[in-house]
């Protein structure tokens, strides 16, 4: 992989425990990834792909929170996978994450050596005519259906997963309805999903949605979560997330 040099930050997870590097000016994750991390169900010696891996911030949450289970990351932007690529050897998470620089509509199972449990993803959000586009390339293609849509984002999700494995995805509530019809259409049943508000008395700004290969029809719409309090810090839903000792399960 060709190699340059980046401006990076370095910030802390779990009292230090983890470490993220992330471009200063390029893309970052925000609170999206981290909500997603903590709605993936992931199983004692699942193998899970996260599609469009950014800097790598999902796998190395579920690795810190699920020592047995095998990771896989795909990003397209070679800059990203390389960033992705050091956190996981800063974190000696080499032997359990491994990141891809690919095309995720090319991806086939032979790459994750056979089908996977748990699929993951914080897809593009926007369409790619809608709204300013971002000048940053990176950021651009993080955030607008340029380089892969969200249908072709749950298509390769579903060609992934064995039978019964698990699809997760976060996307802005204004694409509630896309994310659960292409769920469907591809053979994904929707079965849980979450609405995300920024506070108590504000419109939903994202929603967290499951969908399972081969499921039966039926959704559980679990109890929305809200990000901040009152006084605008985070609530204390949120705050656990952060937390090094304790892991519980946020759809319920």
């Amino acid at each position: 992989m060709h190699t340059r040099s980046f401006e990076l930050t370095l910030d802390a997870f779990f009292n230090g425990r983890i470490k993220v590097a992330q471009e200063r000016s390029g893309y970052r994750f925000s609170i999206d990834a981290v909500l997603l991390a903590h709605h993936a169900p992931c199983r004692e010696k699942d193998t899970v792909l996260d599609l469009g891996t950014g800097c790598g911030i999902i796998p190395l949450i579920l690795a810190f929170r699920h020592p047995k289970i095998r990771i896989y990351g795909v990003e397209i932007q070679a800059p990203l996978a390389e960033i992705a690529m050091k956190n996981v050897w800063q974190n000696n998470m080499e032997n359990r994450i491994e990141i891809f620089c690919r095309d995720m509509r090319a991806l086939d199972t032979k790459a994750t050596k056979g089908a996977v449990d748990l699929v993951v993803s914080n897809p593009p959000y926007r369409k790619a005519r809608s709204g300013r586009i971002n000048p940053n390339r990176q950021r651009a293609l993080a955030r607008h259906e340029i380089a892969v849509t969200l249908e072709e984002v749950v298509a390769t999700g579903y060609r992934m997963l064995k039978p019964k494995g698990r699809f997760v995805g976060v996307v802005p509530a204004g694409r509630v309805t896309d994310i659960l019809s292409f769920l469907r259409a591809c053979g994904l049943e929707p079965k849980r999903l979450r609405m995300v508000h920024s506070r108590m008395d504000t419109e939903a700004k994202l929603v967290v949605v499951e969908g399972i290969k081969g499921g039966r029809k039926g959704i559980h719409v679990a109890p929305p979560l809200v990000l901040y309090g009152p006084d605008g810090a985070y609530s204390d839903a949120v705050l656990e997330m952060f937390e090094a000792g304790s892991f519980s399960s946020f759809w319920s």
